[in-house]
């Protein structure tokens, strides 16, 4: 893996970037992270493949963050129901293991 320079690959983004928008981004650097027009704090790695898919023309880097951010959620909230469709509950079970072996026993709540 080789060192990226940092100098030659934000300018290397600048240039992808305002071909692709018609304006030159914001760049903000604090500590080897980056943010790009207010968005979401990146490596220069990331910087590095946002220039890639910039000149290649199959995103913008506005778009980018917002992509993963809104595969993200669907993922979370389709995962709940599958588990609840199941019909398997932790609670449950754990309550069926423990009065299973003794008479007497009830729940603690």
């Amino acid at each position: 893996m080789s060192k990226l320079d940092k100098d030659q690959t934000i300018e290397q983004f600048t240039h992808a970037y305002t071909a692709a928008n018609g304006k030159a981004p914001e760049i903000e650097a604090k500590g080897g992270w980056y943010s790009v027009d207010g968005g979401k704090n990146i490596r220069l790695a990331a910087i590095a493949e946002m220039t890639a898919e910039l000149s290649g023309g199959t995103a913008t880097a506005s778009s980018a963050p917002a992509t993963k951010k809104a595969t993200k959620k669907p993922t979370t909230k389709t995962a709940k129901p599958s588990k609840s469709a199941s019909g398997f509950s932790v609670k449950s079970f754990w309550q069926e293991t423990v009065l299973a072996p003794l008479h007497n026993a009830r729940p603690p709540r």
